[in-house]
């Protein structure tokens, strides 16, 4: 039988969905990183200074590791969204610097508790929480948040992909890419009997 170390195998994940929106900001401009793409205001730096408060409440406070920093942007603290969006006066360095500062205190707090270790939080039905559950919940919100990066970072320069050493996308230039969509919108046209705007007005059949 393969031995197995379950705590290492989510802290590799929770890490890689870390490095994976960090990647997002990457050789965008000051505006880039903080102008918002959805109606809702979504934006990349906001998205890290959103995930930077929720590590340093779910690894700290809730098993009595309080990270120590100035008063972070948690809900009930401060306006509400206050923790997804960057204001003028908060530079791209001190959010992404804070947020490797946050991560080394939660990675030192799953090192130093077992899985088991329980913990208390403010939120959902249950106070009482594992180590466990906080890092499958880490996991999950980051990884999460990390696809929002991923439709925003499109939206603003059409970078696209996994990660840095794999973007594991079909290889193809700007004009596959554009094929491709356009395939995806005739064929979402034709499902809903919607004219082909580049036709007389009759469904068109979509190209094979």
């Amino acid at each position: 039988m393969t031995a197995f170390d379950a705590k290492a195998d989510l802290h590799l994940y929770l890490q890689d969905a870390r490095d994976a929106l960090l990647w997002k900001l990457d050789g965008l401009s000051e505006y880039d990183v903080r102008r918002p793409l959805t109606p809702s205001g979504t934006n990349l730096l906001g998205l890290v200074k959103h995930v930077t408060a929720a590590e340093a409440v779910y690894f700290g406070e809730t098993f009595g590791r309080p990270f120590e920093a100035a008063p972070l942007w948690i809900a009930g603290r401060a306006e509400p969204n206050a923790d997804l969006w960057a204001t003028p006066q908060e530079s791209r360095e001190e959010i992404v610097g804070l947020y490797h500062r946050v991560w080394a205190h939660s990675d030192e707090t799953v090192r130093s508790l077992p899985l088991d270790a329980t913990g208390r939080v403010g939120w959902g039905r249950r106070a009482e929480v594992t180590l466990h559950r906080i890092l499958v919940h880490a996991i999950a919100e980051t990884d999460r948040h990390a696809g929002h990066a991923d439709i925003v970072r499109e939206l603003v320069d059409g970078g696209r992909g996994l990660r840095a050493q794999d973007g594991n996308l079909p290889e193809g230039d700007d004009a596959w890419w554009k094929g491709h969509r356009d395939r995806i919108e005739q064929a979402a046209r034709e499902a809903a009997g919607l004219p082909d705007p580049a036709s007389d007005g009759r469904p068109s059949p979509i190209a094979g």
